[in-house]
Formats: C-alpha cells, sequence, structure tokens
C-alpha cells in the first residue's frame, strides 16, 4: 500500500537557517524504509497561523494520507504546533498520541511534557511528533504498524473493516 506523506518541520532556528533541519530527514528516511512515499516538505518557524495555513492547504489539497509535523509540541511559550494542529482537524485521534506517550514514557520521563496532538480533516491524518530527531523516530516506530489500515479506513476502502471483529 501506497501512503503519501508532508513533513512540516517546525522549527524557528531551523526556518531562519540557524541549524540545519534533522528531524524531517530522519522522518523521511523511516517513510521511504517503509517503501511510502513524501510528496511534500517543509520548514515553518514556530507561528500558529503559518502552520495552520499550511496543514489546511496541505488537507484540502488531497494528495496527501498523512502529515507528520515536527517540533512545537512542548511548553515553550513558541510552541504551538498542538494547538495549530486541534484547530484544523475535524476529528481527534488520542489514541495515536496516548501511545506514542506511553511507549516514550518507558524511555524518558520528559514524555509527559509532550502536548502533541492527533487528529483527521477530510481524508488526511495529522500527526504531531517531537522535535528532537531522535524522540521524533521513536515516536513514529510506535504508531507505523496501524498507519496502513488507518489510511484504509479514511480512504473508506473497499474491505477496510474485514479485518475487524465482531
Amino acid at each position: 500500500m501506497k501512503i503519501r506523506f508532508g513533513i512540516l518541520t517546525i522549527s524557528d532556528r531551523s526556518a531562519m537557517n540557524g541549524r540545519p533541519d534533522a528531524s524531517g530527514p530522519v522522518l523521511e528516511e523511516a517513510i521511504l524504509e517503509e517503501g511510502w512515499l513524501v510528496e511534500h516538505t517543509k520548514i515553518l518557524p514556530d507561528d500558529q497561523q503559518s502552520v495552520t495555513d499550511l496543514l489546511i492547504e496541505w488537507s484540502d489539497r488531497d494528495d496527501l494520507d498523512v502529515i507528520l509535523t515536527s517540533g512545537g509540541t512542548g511548553f515553550s511559550p513558541r510552541d504551538v504546533t498542538p494547538e495549530a494542529t486541534t484547530a484544523v482537524i475535524e476529528r481527534p485521534a488520542p489514541g495515536l498520541t496516548e501511545a506514542m506517550r506511553s511507549a516514550s514514557l518507558q524511555i524518558t520521563p520528559h514524555a509527559m511534557l509532550s502536548r502533541a496532538a492527533a487528529g483527521i480533516r477530510g481524508r488526511t491524518l495529522i500527526i504531531n511528533l517531537p522535535g528532537s530527531p531522535k524522540a521524533a523516530l521513536e515516536n513514529l516506530v510506535v504508531i507505523v504498524p496501524v498507519l496502513p489500515h488507518a489510511v484504509q479506513l479514511i480512504r473508506e476502502e473497499p474491505g477496510a473493516e474485514a479485518g475487524h471483529r465482531q
């Protein structure tokens, strides 16, 4: 199954060319290793309106199945990714963020500080990941097993629910 991704890195320093984006390329490599497609990548500063606008644009194009964001999920006053995400999603998907936080707590108590959000807009699943390349990859690995089925359900593919037990 080909899943089409967008990867949005949200970082003031990377957007201003002060620091190379490390998490975006790590996520892209992991997605490509799964045999999936990366259709769009972008780096934006921690600006809620800019993030909101791009999430809407990418979701409403209907050429992406999943948008992964990296960064802006912590406690810093500039961390606004969850707010931008919740402003655009139509249906929340809390199980994804719960699973990521639970797995991350096995690695670091700092996982409790994640405010990541996830949800669906139209036919696009949007998932916030941490900004650290290591943490972003660790969180992605947690949800990779369910992404194909999630996308099948969102696409309303015939037989998507055939594997569900009654």
